[in-house]
């Protein structure tokens, strides 16, 4: 595990990589980024960091070899707390050796409080719409 990584410095570089990327046409030169959120399924659902992928905490060692490769990770939580478990165990792992590997520091609830909005899961919104429209009253 190489850290923590602020909010603020987050908010940059995922700002940064989405410049980079509108500029190039074929993204060669980009590093890659991963954020991965190990809350549960539901709750990355409802609402998530901007380009991060949910990999909850119990998964993670049968699925960390998905991790393999990526120049950069950045793992997340409610409290930034059990992130840097997840963080400490994925730069663990041989394939992600060379990786920058970082926990959010505060979590999910600092990146909010810097006034950042979570995303949902676009499939999601459409179950709890369906849901809305199936109730009785």
């Amino acid at each position: 595990m190489d850290g923590e990584i602020d909010p603020d410095e987050l908010a940059d570089v995922l700002e940064t990589d989405a410049e980079a990327t509108a500029g190039e046409a074929d993204g060669a030169d980009r590093s890659e980024l991963r954020i991965v959120d190990i809350r549960d399924e539901r709750s990355f659902d409802r609402g998530h960091l901007p380009d991060s992928e949910s990999i909850p905490f119990p998964e993670l060692t049968n699925r960390v070899d998905e991790l393999e490769g990526a120049d950069r990770i950045v793992t997340v939580c409610p409290h930034g707390i059990a992130s840097r478990q997840a963080a400490q165990l994925i730069g663990s792992y041989e394939g992600t050796a060379d990786a920058r590997v970082e926990s959010l520091n505060g979590g999910i609830e600092a990146w909010q409080e810097g006034g950042r909005e979570l995303e949902p899961t676009p499939e999601a919104d459409a179950d709890a719409d369906d849901t809305a429209s199936d109730a009785p009253f």
